[in-house]
This record gives structure tokens, sequence and C-alpha cells, in this order.
């Protein structure tokens, strides 16, 4: 093995222990991150509004503390409307018991027909495992309860997070000037412009997406008479925040609610089949149209983020993982040394392909 080669392997192998090393950080420290990073992208969004009130003649301080709370009171109204739908399920219980006792009726029916086991055992083998799950669950609900508790705590601090990244964004952006003072100031800028744009482009098109997605949700369970529809029409588009399965969870509530409030199974179907045509048309011609190509990911790189990030953060890195890759694309579309991982992470350009064949003339 020459130097050289022996000088490569050494650097790749110093890459995969920095790289094995932030992970394990990543993961570690998500209850901290996670909400750091949610108020950075909300920052984005809200600095518009903030800056509005400043041209307006108020100090940055009294502008920010309006956008923050101009912020708390939409989403308070929104909470509220949640909870008061919720509240409102209290009066599907009545049925759902008597729907209870007829459908374990009926499998009961079906297992002393064909595997022949009596009223007693099925009474005996259910207080069984009953009690199996209570015990685990005694353990599940202290350990969920210990990690709620942590999250909230974390997520409570995001005002003060976003009011401090709005009040600190020209040091911020100093900051940045200063650790890449080698590289040129237009081109700086040029990127943070486009960081700037790609989350505001991805979280305002979401939001327009949710609103579409909802509405076209309710607009058919209404048509089917299922009760609730407009909290469980947007209550599956708000799950559109995690890309390809979102709505398909969002289905399940109101697929049950058919089951128990309806005499016919056709109901259900319907429910499914509507929310199965909403998420197709949400996920080949809603959101590419409403978010637009500044934000957009190729499929194979977007499935592996996702997994990579769910895998990492959960449901948070979910949410997170399709506007982190976009920020990541347009970092690495900056620099000279990766661009070609720019390139790998964006859309599939033909003219670009066709060029480098040409260029290099290569054959595949």
């Amino acid at each position: 093995m020459t130097k050289t080669q022996a000088a490569g392997l050494q650097k790749i192998a110093h890459g995969l222990i920095i790289f094995v090393i932030c992970v394990y950080g990543l993961f570690v420290l998500q209850d901290i991150l996670i909400p750091f990073i949610i108020a950075g992208l909300f920052s984005f969004l809200l600095f518009p509004v903030s800056n509005f009130f400043e041209k307006k003649g108020l100090n940055r301080v009294l502008s920010i503390t309006i956008t923050i709370l101009l912020s708390v009171v939409f989403i308070g109204v929104a909470t509220y409307f949640i909870i008061s739908q919720i509240l409102e399920l209290e009066s599907l219980i009545p049925i759902i018991e008597k729907k209870s006792v007829v459908w374990f009726s009926e499998f009961e029916k079906i297992l002393r027909h064909n595997f022949r086991i009596s009223h007693t055992q099925l009474i005996s083998e259910s207080q069984k495992y009953v009690t199996e799950i209570l015990k685990n669950s005694t353990k599940v609900l202290s350990q969920t309860l210990s990690t709620t508790s942590n999250f909230l705590m974390n997520f409570s601090l995001l005002p003060l997070y976003i009011f401090l990244f709005l009040l600190y964004r020209d040091f911020l952006r100093t900051f940045i000037f200063k650790l890449m003072k080698t590289s040129s100031k237009h081109k700086i800028s040029l990127t943070i412009n486009k960081v700037n744009e790609v989350i505001k482009n991805y979280l305002v098109g979401l939001l327009l997406v949710i609103l579409i997605v909802g509405l076209l949700n309710t607009t058919s369970l209404f048509i089917l008479g299922i009760e609730h529809a407009i909290f469980f029409g947007f209550f599956a588009a708000v799950l559109v925040l995690i890309p390809y399965i979102g709505i398909a969870i969002g289905s399940a509530l109101p697929i049950i609610v058919a089951l128990i409030t309806k005499d016919s199974y056709w109901y259900a179907v319907g429910v499914a089949g509507s929310f199965a045509a909403v998420q197709f048309l949400e996920g080949n011609f809603i959101t590419p149209m409403v978010v637009g190509n500044k934000v957009s990911i190729n499929s194979l790189i977007a499935i592996i983020s996702l997994l990579l990030f769910g895998t990492l953060w959960g449901v948070s890195g979910l949410v997170l993982a399709l506007p982190l890759t976009a920020i990541l694309k347009v970092i690495f579309d900056s620099s000279e040394h990766l661009k070609a991982w720019g390139f790998l992470l964006g859309d599939a350009d033909h003219k670009d392909v066709a060029e480098t064949k040409k260029k290099f003339k290569l054959r595949f």
C-alpha cells in the first residue's frame, strides 16, 4: 500500500469516526435539539411579520413580542377547537359500548363454531390477557409520562428560542460571515437567502397543502355522512407533516367511527377509498404544485432521509426530515467541494446528466 492510499484510508476513517460521533450526539441531545431546530424554522416564517412591525416604527423587542403573542393566540384558538371536538366525541361512547357487545358476541360465535372454544374458556383467556396488559402498561405508562414531561418542558421553551433567534438575527448573520471569511460575501448572502427561501416556501406551502387536503377530506366525509367531519378531515390533513403515511394514519379514526355509527361496512370502505384518493392527489399533484421545485428532493433521497431521521428522532424526525435535507442541499450546492452531493439530493436533472455524459464521454 502506497503512502497516498494509506493517507486516503486514514482520511475516510477519520470522516467515519466524526460522522458516528455526530449521529450519536444528535440522538443523545434530541430533546434539546428538536425544539431548537423547530424554533429556528419558525423564526424564518415569523420574520416577515416581525419585520413588518419594525417598519411601522416599533422597536425590535416589541415587534418580536407582538409577533409571538399573535402566534400563541392563533395556536390557542386551534387548540381550543381541537379540544372541543375531542370532547364532542364523548357522544360516541354509548354507541361504542353497544357495538362492542355485538362484536364480542359475533367473535365468540366464530370461535365456538370454528375452534370449539367455550364461553368460560374465552372469559378466562380474556382475563389472563387483560392482566398481562395491565402489568406491562404500568411500565409503559411511567416511561411515557417521563418522556412526555421532558418533551413538553423543552417545547415550552419554543417562544423563548424564537424570540432570541429573531432578536439576535443580525448577530447570527455576522457570525456566519466571520466563520466563512474565506468565501465570497456575495456567495454567503446568496446561500443564506436561499436557505431562507427554502424554509419559507416549505412551511407556507405545507400550510396551504394542509388547508387543501383538509377541505377535500372534510368534503368526502360530509358526503358519506360521517360525524365530526371537519375534525377528522383536518386531523388527517395535519398528519401530512409525516410524508407518505400521514393521511393513512389519519384515516384510521374516521374508518373506526364509520364502523361504529353506520349499519353498513361500505361506509368504512368509502372513507378508506376517499382518503386514499386524496393521498394520491396530495403526493402526485397538490404538494409538488403548491410547495414548488425550490424544496424538491428526489424520491430516493426523500425515503432515505425519512428512514434515517425517523430512526434517529422518531415522529419529530419524520416531520423535520425533508426541510433539513432541503437545507443541506442548498448548503451543498453553494460549495464547490460538495456540489456533487447537492446534485445527488435534488431532483433528477436530465440536462445536467446529458452534459456530464458528453463531457466525460460516458455510456450508461
